[in-house]
């Protein structure tokens, strides 16, 4: 089965940077699409990100291009969210997405906040 953990997340005020990172096991990594997701409190899903199998292609939703930044690591099971000029509309908890033929696997999130 599939397990994701993320880390990286804690306070960080406006303007800030912020990597987070996603541990992926229990599968081949490179046979998922890699996401990553936030969902604030009541609302709906929120896609930030994406990234292919060989991470020769990536998406950056709108409300977050030009600030932030997918990649992986498919020697180590990796992937991350690279998040520049943080704003506080970006506080949320955000998780790790791995998507393939084998299913679709949410990690449990880490916390972003931003804060003066």
């Amino acid at each position: 089965q599939v397990q994701l953990v993320e880390s990286g997340g804690e306070p960080v005020q406006p303007g800030g940077s912020l990597r987070l990172s996603c541990t992926f096991s229990g599968g081949t990594f490179t046979d998922y699409v890699m996401k990553w997701n936030r969902q604030p409190p009541g609302k709906e899903r929120e896609f930030v990100a994406g990234i292919s199998r060989t991470g020769n292609s990536a998406h950056v939703n709108a409300p977050v291009s030009g600030r932030f930044t997918i990649s992986r690591d498919n020697a180590k099971d990796m992937v991350y969210l690279q998040m520049y000029s943080l704003k506080p509309e970006d506080t949320d908890v955000y998780y790790c997405t791995a998507e393939g033929d084998g299913g679709e696997f949410w990690g449990k999130g880490t916390l972003v906040t931003v804060a003066s």
